[in-house]
């Protein structure tokens, strides 16, 4: 019987999430099956959906961008120790404040439409973070339950803004339109060859952002305490880490991240405020944070798939009709579940693998071992 070893990180951070994956695929074209349709026709499709084009490629990426703030809004928090499941609604009062400085200054020019809305945004949404993490340091309120009644305050608060305050006179629970002058390029612009897609420059932001949580977790002294206090809040309050400073620092930073999905989706894509813009994205970042190991590459490959698993859907719900389009959905939640819940599913079996290559010194090693008990 070959004994376990433990699991290398390349393992760990890349295999374990890679079969998840896979086995999601696998029982997704299962459900394919079933219905009467073709599961490696339809996986092909949704891949061609997803990468097969410019246009396609353009769609992922755009979606991707969304993910990967929302999903570094909740690593950001959970290297904290708190789990902010409140993106949706950070993203959402962060839109306000994104198309409000964006209708401002759109007879400007579009960079400083870009910086302007940036900054309102970020402020918004780490205003709107900031709240329960206070109430958590200082209440006690657990942030599980008070983002997630955020969520839902966010949502009367932005039907009530835009029906009644900023809606534009005749049309129907929606802000005007972005001036011409005012709008973000869109990377077609640029590269033809994301022609016809809605990817625009705020995936610049996505990939600065990914660096900018890289660096402050691991390689600064903020970044330290934010890991220890998540870690192990004894050892920071011992080492003189102040718990409730680093709780309101870390959700507002969070909060910040979860806000400039309100640049990419109201000011670069709508070109205004809608109501609930932000689509269930703040949700889907949960599941992008968690399968990336709260990790910003991570981060970035969990967001690549789930962007390539709503356009691919698009496409399949195109080209293959009979396909419900809930079947896509259900794809995801299969990647969630697997990614997730059953996210050391593969873990006993690759250790005893592993284990089973180990060098005859090893092995010798353990035999010692078991003598000497």
């Amino acid at each position: 019987m070959s004994s376990r070893q433990p699991l290398p990180n390349w393992a760990l951070n890349v295999l374990m999430p890679a079969m998840n994956v896979l086995l999601a695929l696998i029982v997704g074209g299962l459900a394919v099956a079933v219905i009467g349709e073709n599961p490696f026709e339809a996986m092909k499709v949704l891949a061609y959906g997803a990468f097969g084009t410019g246009t396609g490629m353009g769609f992922t990426l755009h979606f991707a961008t969304s993910f990967i703030f929302t999903g570094l809004a909740v690593a950001v928090a959970f290297h904290a120790g708190l789990f902010n499941i409140g993106g949706e609604g950070q993203a959402y009062v962060a839109g306000l404040g994104a198309i409000m400085m964006a209708l401002w200054l759109d007879q400007t020019h579009w960079i400083i439409v870009l910086f302007a809305s940036t900054f309102a945004a970020m402020a918004l949404g780490a205003i709107w973070a900031i709240i329960p993490g206070y109430l958590q340091a200082k209440r006690g309120s657990h942030i599980v339950i008070t983002t997630i009644m955020f969520n839902f305050i966010a949502s009367a608060f932005m039907s009530y803004m835009l029906a009644r305050v900023i809606t534009n006179p005749g049309a129907n629970a929606e802000t005007r339109t972005i001036a011409e002058a005012g709008r973000l390029p869109l990377m077609a612009e640029y590269f033809s060859y994301f022609k016809y897609s809605p990817l625009n420059v705020t995936f610049i932001f996505g990939i600065l952002a990914l660096i900018f949580v890289y660096v402050l977790i691991w390689r600064t002294k903020l970044g330290f305490k934010i890991r220890t206090l998540g870690s192990n809040p004894e050892a920071a309050r011992y080492a003189g880490i102040n718990a409730v400073t680093i709780i309101m620092i870390a959700m507002a930073i969070a909060g910040a991240l979860a806000g400039l999905m309100a640049v990419n989706e109201a000011v670069g894509v709508q070109k205004r405020l809608v109501v609930g813009y932000v689509q269930g994205f703040g949700f889907v970042g949960i599941a992008v944070a968690f399968m990336g190991r709260a990790h910003p590459v991570g981060i970035a490959f969990a967001a690549v798939l789930f962007g390539a698993l709503y356009q691919g859907g698009l496409e399949l719900a195109f080209v293959m009709p009979s396909v419900p389009s809930d079947l896509v959905v259900v794809i995801q939640a299969l990647v969630i579940l697997f990614s997730g819940a059953m996210d050391e599913m593969f873990k006993p079996m690759l250790e005893r693998i592993f284990g089973a290559f180990r060098s005859p010194s090893g092995n010798q090693d353990d035999t010692a071992e078991k003598k000497e008990v």
